[in-house]
């Protein structure tokens, strides 16, 4: 069984009075309303007992009211009401033809499921209502919470077989959201490894759109968010309805508009080869599925997105409600491109004492310092110290490293063996396999059965005694293959498919307990890049690596996908090498440190190479990117110009909450023609402040006064010299009220 719903108890700490008067229930007409924000979603209770949702929107009046819910007719014989009516949560049965919330078989081969409303709870932070089969023995409580802030809404659901036979659970949606009729374009992310976070935008039409994962994990593939707007692109004036599923594993999110040009939004588990069994007495707890409106375009969706991610879903916050949030990320020195796997005592130690004098607040030791690892051949799975390399232990490394002023992290990839391990030698069937069938490697590793107690208790153990015997601040926790061969064979073979609950559920509990024993111990969620990356692992994740592809130009496009679901908090963004090992480009330094700034910066080049103009040229961009990144990475962000489709021009800016400072990023692919760097009017300032211009990095100096109104920014606009010209330029400015 999974744990309780997760985002209650943060929304009842974060408001609690607030939430007990947003959400309410009119018992003569049977509605239920949620307000929050800008936002009311209504639902109620129609004729025969099925939940109906009936409004999702604006804000309405505190005085409006709504009538009962009347079923929607049926389209000819082909298309009964049941099938037509939007229902919260409908099950398969009764002549159903869109895609169900949930679908069962019963112990005697029945697999007609009709849910009807039973009974309900306020709750101080929403609603909990209670559906039961008109025969069955099978009940589903819905689970809402409103956050009275952003007007996002979380919802899940908990199946309980109450009868005395076993229920299989063949799917099981978190929520299902429906919008009224209308023209829509679909917005969702998708990728590959390398080239992660595409925005892919698309008129929605009859049939379904299924984004999903197969893969056990999230994937690079595509992420589970979307957002539908009414009519066309834009990203400030439309109407947008927004969700992000909260599981790491493999997931199903479907879109579909149906024969009457209604819009049904499912997500949950991946029905991909899914089967829980529900014995007598046990309950399935879904993921979550947040879900949000916005009446500004796809950068106002972003925007509440942004911010309810760090009052509510991100570890380590400081404070309570809107003002919790966690610190700025430090700025880390990773290893890997320096050492790659040939790490040791010596070589780290003078790579900490040339990232100290960068001013970097976190330095990261990579693969190689564990077991008998000298290539990805071998050692995943021995977690110990490689005593050639580090004779004494880390103990002298991680000393040095906090006598530079730096604190200490280390990478590891506790769910994967290598078969060339004493780990897979002594317990081969850990790992996740059908008997007797091959072994499918990839990068020379197998994954751990997570899902089974044993294997849970061992990777919690080395990780508990890793950070109990060494000062280490941070993990980097990797995950660089997606599953094959999905067996358990400990359990019976009707049984077997629980696998893809009990793995994540088990990751999440073993995260949650190091967070209990080590809780200033911090966590990047990385999996070759961007494989795993939702709002479930950021429950326990304080950052993310959003791909193994640095590449300074390619990463603007990634990072302005990525800032659609995700707030720039999370995003790493490293400077590495030039020429890029992936593209073969060569971009400045200063090129390559602003495209990491717009994020959390980190350095991952061999600095060891750099030489003193270089060192002295990143030493003063990361003291200045100290001095501006609560803004950058925790204010309100505004998509300028779009770096997509060709484009020679991108910018981005960021506002603070108090409108006191902002920060705008601009970039050059490549001069044509002498085209000039189009206009900015800038966003989100206060009008009647007066700020200041000062350049942050780039020679290019706009053509514009260095202090103005916001209003004179936001309505003239910032206008760059003619010598901002070339080949992958880019500049960058504050502005800071007087």
């Amino acid at each position: 069984m999974m744990k309780t719903f997760p985002l209650a108890a943060a929304l009842l700490a974060a408001g609690a009075v607030a939430m007990a008067q947003a959400a309410t229930f009119d018992g003569a007409a049977q509605v239920f309303r949620l307000d929050g924000g800008n936002t009311s979603y209504v639902f109620g209770v129609n004729e025969r007992g099925e939940l109906q949702q009936m409004y999702w929107g604006g804000r309405l009046g505190a005085e409006d009211r709504f009538t009962a819910p009347k079923p929607m007719i049926g389209w000819a014989s082909f298309d009964p009401s049941y099938s037509t009516t939007p229902q919260e949560y409908a099950g398969w049965g009764a002549g159903l033809y869109v895609e169900p919330a949930l679908k069962v078989t019963f112990a005697d081969g029945n697999r007609d499921l009709v849910l009807h409303y039973e009974s309900h709870t306020m709750t101080a932070n929403g609603v909990d209502v209670v559906l039961k089969d008109i025969e069955r023995p099978i009940d589903v409580t819905l689970h809402y919470a409103m956050d009275p802030a952003s007007g996002i809404l979380a919802r899940s659901a908990t199946i309980e077989n109450r009868g005395k036979e076993p229920v299989t659970v063949e799917q099981a949606a978190a929520a299902a959201w429906a919008l009224p009729v209308g023209h829509y374009t679909l917005n969702y992310l998708t990728g590959r490894w390398a080239g992660e976070w595409t925005l892919t935008q698309e008129t929605l039409h009859p049939g379904a759109r299924v984004i999903e994962s197969r893969r056990g994990t999230t994937g690079h593939q595509a992420n589970p968010w979307f957002a539908i707007q009414a009519g066309g692109p834009s990203e400030d004036a439309s109407e947008v309805w927004f969700g992000a599923l909260a599981w790491s594993g493999s997931w199903r999110i479907t879109v579909e508009q149906d024969q009457l040009d209604a819009v049904r939004v499912t997500g949950g588990f991946n029905p991909f080869d899914f089967g829980y069994v529900l014995h007598p007495g046990e309950k399935l707890d879904t993921p979550v599925f947040y879900g949000g409106y916005s009446a500004h375009g796809m950068g106002g969706a972003s925007r509440l997105l942004h911010h309810f991610e760090i009052a509510h879903i991100l570890p380590h916050r400081i404070g309570t409600g809107e003002d919790a949030a966690p610190k700025p990320r430090p700025v880390i020195y990773n290893s890997w491109e320096a050492t790659e796997f040939n790490v040791s005592e010596a070589g780290q130690m003078a790579l900490a004492e040339r990232a100290a004098a960068l001013g970097v607040d976190r330095f990261v030791m990579d693969d190689g310092w564990f077991g008998q690892r000298k290539d990805d051949h071998a050692g995943l799975g021995d977690w110990y110290v490689n005593p050639q390399k580090f004779p004494h232990g880390l103990k002298p490394l991680i000393d040095r490293v906090h006598a530079l002023g730096m604190d200490f992290g280390l990478w590891v990839e506790p769910e994967m063996v290598n078969p060339n391990s004493d780990l897979y030698r002594k317990h081969p069937d850990w790992v996740l396999n059908f008997a007797g069938r091959p072994r499918s490697e990839e990068r020379n590793q197998l994954v751990l059965n997570l899902a089974r107690p044993d294997v849970k208790e061992y990777v919690l153990g080395f990780l508990d005694k890793l950070l109990t015997e060494n000062d280490i601040a941070f993990l980097k926790w990797d995950y660089n293959r997606n599953w094959s061969e999905p067996g358990w064979d400990q359990l019976p073979a009707a049984e077997q498919k629980k696998v893809y609950v009990a793995f994540t559920e088990n990751l999440y509990s073993i995260l949650e307990e190091l967070h209990r024993r080590h809780p200033k111990v911090e966590l990047e969620s990385c999996s070759g890049g961007g494989g795993r990356v939702d709002l479930g692992i950021l429950r326990y994740a304080d950052e993310v690596w959003p791909s193994d592809n640095t590449d300074p130009f390619d990463r603007l496009s990634q990072q302005y996908g990525f800032t659609y679901a995700y707030t720039p908090q999370i995003m790493m963004a490293w400077v590495t090498d030039s020429p890029h090992w992936l593209n073969k480009r060569s971009t400045s330094l200063t090129y390559r440190l602003l495209s990491s700034m717009e994020g959390s910066l980190g350095i991952g080049a061999d600095i060891t190479k750099w030489n003193d103009e270089e060192m002295a040229t990143a030493k003063r961009l990361i003291s200045a990117y100290h001095q501006v990144q609560r803004t950058i990475v925790q204010g309100d962000q505004y998509r300028l110009i779009s770096p997509l489709n060709g484009s020679e021009f991108s910018a981005t800016q960021t506002v603070n909450r108090e409108k006191s400072q902002s920060v705008v990023f601009l970039y050059i692919h490549s001069t044509q023609e002498g085209r000039i760097f189009p206009l900015l009017k800038l966003k989100g300032l206060d009008p009647k402040a007066e700020y200041a211009l000062t350049p942050i990095e780039g020679k290019a100096q706009p053509d514009t006064p260095t202090e103005a109104s916001g209003a004179w920014w936001m309505n003239h606009g910032l206008q760059m010299g003619g010598d901002f010209r070339g080949d992958f330029q880019a500049a960058a400015f504050r502005l800071d009220k007087k």
